[in-house]
């Protein structure tokens, strides 16, 4: 197990770079961990896989803002 560190700044890009790329406005939480998975992705190799699960809450609301 490993814990790091994202500042507040790489939390809203993170959060940015996710609803312009996918439409999902994730929690600060969530977008804490996609911002660790932005820092953390360019290093693996191509065989290596992340998961990150995001609230469904957070998914449906936008599903259903979005008709």
């Amino acid at each position: 197990m490993e814990y790091t560190s994202i500042t507040d700044a790489e939390s809203l890009q993170a959060f940015k770079m996710l609803a312009e790329l996918e439409g999902i406005l994730p929690a600060l939480e969530s977008a804490h961990a996609i911002a660790q998975v932005a820092k953390v992705a360019p290093r693996m190799s191509r065989d290596q896989i992340i998961v990150v699960n995001l609230p469904d809450e957070v998914i449906r609301i936008v599903r259903k803002s979005r008709g």
